[in-house]
Parts: C-alpha cells; structure tokens; sequence
C-alpha cells in the first residue's frame, strides 16, 4: 500500500513539473564515436545546437542522397548550380593549372559525388585527371560515393577518408605534391559551417603554392528572408527533425519545428521547439552527461548562411587565402570562388 502511494505522488510529482527525459536510442550511440556525442554534448550546453553536419551520418546519409538525387541532380526543367558553376569555370581552372600534367581533385563534403560527375569526365577525356579523392564527416555517404564513382570512373584512382573540416586540416598523406591539387568545397556547405574562417584555414594549412580551392555558396542578404521554406530549409530540415526525435527520444508532441532568420548568427535557421522542460540524459557507453532545456528554448538543428562578396573576401582574408577569380550563376543567386594562398 505505501508503495503504491509513493508510486502515485511520484506521477503526481512528475505531472506538476511537467519535466521530460530523453534518452538517445542505440542507433544513436552507433552511428557517432564518443568524441562526436562530447561535442554534441558540449554545443547543446553551450550555443542550443545540434551540428548541421551531423545530419549527414547513418540514416541521414540516404536522407541526403534521396534529396538530392529528387530536387538537384539536373533535370529538362532545371539545371544545378554548382555543375553549372564548374562548366563555366572550367577553361578557367584548366588554364590556370598547366603548369602541372596532370591534378588531383581533393573534394570536400563530397556527399555522392554526384557534383562533379561532368567536371571529372572533361578532366579525364583531356587525360588530366590522376586522382579524385572524396572527403566527408560522413562514411555511410562515403559509400554511396565510392560506389558512384567506380561506377562512372572505373579506372581513375580513388580514395576517400572521413574529415571534419571544421576542426582540422586535411591529413598530409591526402595531399599529392607531384600534382597540383584542386580542393572543391561545392553545394552550399560553407554556408551551413557553425566556424566558417575556421574551415578555410584549414584549407590554407592543407594547400600547396599552386593548389586552388573551389568553393560555392548562395549570396545574398540573409535578413531578406521571405519566410518561405524552400529547398533544404523545407525538405531536409523536416527530415533532420523527424529523425532528431526519433534517434533523441524526444516525443514529436512535446516540440514544433520552427523556421527564422537568426540575427545574432546572420543566417535562415530551423530550430526545434520545446513545450515542455526536458533532460536529455546521455549516459550510456561510459558517458555521464545530461543537457537540461527548458520549455520554450529551441535548438537550431539547421542553418544556412548566403554570402555578400565583401564578407566572403573579407572571410578569405581572414584565412590567408586570396580570391582570384568568381562568378556567379545567371539568376545571380550563386557563387564560384577560386582561391590560392
């Protein structure tokens, strides 16, 4: 009888503070290394975030590659940015490595692979191609990428290996010094980076005198928004919420999916909602941590932020790294950046 009178005021305990508890499922705990669940960990406590490039492992890899096959990959209607982009810089990027026989494409945030499908094939009809090599922070789009690309190119070498650019250059043993070596940075990946100036130092530390980095990314004025979701801001950030309380715990009747222009960060972001106060306890596999969050808080779980040419310049700058030749796409929506050290 007293112990069910104790099991009742705690229900009744539980019911006035309305607190919830989330514990991570097993997937979770597979998918990331104890490493990337401390730095979760750590931007939940310290900015209300859950990393964008997160997103991209375990299930999130077929996520995105379903996205993008679906509403980027070119179409009789549509054409996509940034294979537009490198078709018009090619000649471009071809002149400016003839000092070199031959070059390695080192592709950054390589997803499938997919963009640089056409690039890759006019390098190597020109027999100029040695070696692609595709880096991600994520390894199941590893394999989606290895697999397209044997496909298509089953006799130009490949390597890939995972990165988190964010946090460190790119291994040494990557880099072919024989050969100049051109970085791709396409999509719009710099623009959902938390530390932007410190990914492209990265790329400066890991490029040679006559390498080239190759990024993309939306220009424009974030705090222009229009309040649509369009793209990834619709598409792939429900799919990011959905799978986040799913492989979380967190119940999808105690949050709502909200979509904002973030003044402090400059950028459209999609944040999840508390209604209710909530700990989410990470203590399984060795680590004792929880992060606590009251109703009402929101976590950004995705993020984009389009560049204006001063600020990119000025970024670049900041990295030690010298823009030398841009273009954009005919709607104006779109850059290419070449750059050097």
């Amino acid at each position: 009888m007293a112990e069910k009178i104790s099991s009742n005021l705690q229900n009744q305990d539980f019911s006035i503070t309305n607190n919830r508890i989330a514990k991570p499922s097993s997937e979770f705990y597979t998918v990331f290394s104890q490493q990337e669940i401390l730095h979760l960990i750590d931007a939940l406590k310290t900015r209300r975030e859950i990393p964008l490039k997160y997103s991209y492992k375990g299930a999130g890899a077929n996520i995105w590659d379903n996205f993008y096959r679906k509403l980027i990959i070119p179409n009789w209607y549509r054409s996509n940015v940034e294979i537009q982009l490198l078709r018009d810089n090619f000649q471009y990027l071809n002149e400016k490595t003839q000092n070199s026989q031959k070059v390695n494409i080192i592709d950054v945030g390589a997803g499938n692979s997919y963009p640089v499908k056409e690039y890759i094939r006019k390098l190597d009809k020109l027999g100029r191609i040695d070696r692609y090599t595709a880096l991600d922070i994520s390894e199941e789009l590893l394999e989606v990428s290895k697999r397209n690309f044997t496909r298509w190119f089953p006799f130009i070498k490949y390597t890939n290996s995972y990165i988190d650019i964010e946090n460190s250059s790119i291994p040494e043993y990557l880099l072919h010094q024989n050969n100049i070596n051109i970085f791709l940075h396409l999509g719009v990946t710099i623009g959902n980076l938390q530390h932007r100036v410190k990914a492209l130092k990265n790329f400066r530390q890991s490029m040679g005198k006559n390498d080239l980095l190759v990024l993309t990314n939306e220009i424009g004025n974030n705090s222009q928004w229009d309040g649509i979701a369009r793209g990834g801001c619709y598409y792939h950030a429900e799919q990011i919420y959905q799978r986040i309380n799913k492989n979380i715990g967190i119940q999808h009747q105690d949050c709502q999916l909200i979509r904002k222009y973030d003044k402090k960060t400059d950028s459209v972001v999609a944040n999840l909602k508390f209604t209710y106060d909530y700990t989410i306890d990470f203590s399984s596999t060795g680590i004792n941590k929880k992060v606590e969050i009251s109703k009402d808080e929101e976590i950004t779980i995705w993020r984009h932020h389009k560049h204006q040419l001063p600020e990119l310049i000025q970024e670049l700058d900041q990295s030690e790294l010298q823009l030398v030749h841009h273009s954009t796409n005919k709607y104006q929506s779109h850059i290419m950046a070449i750059c050097k050290i």
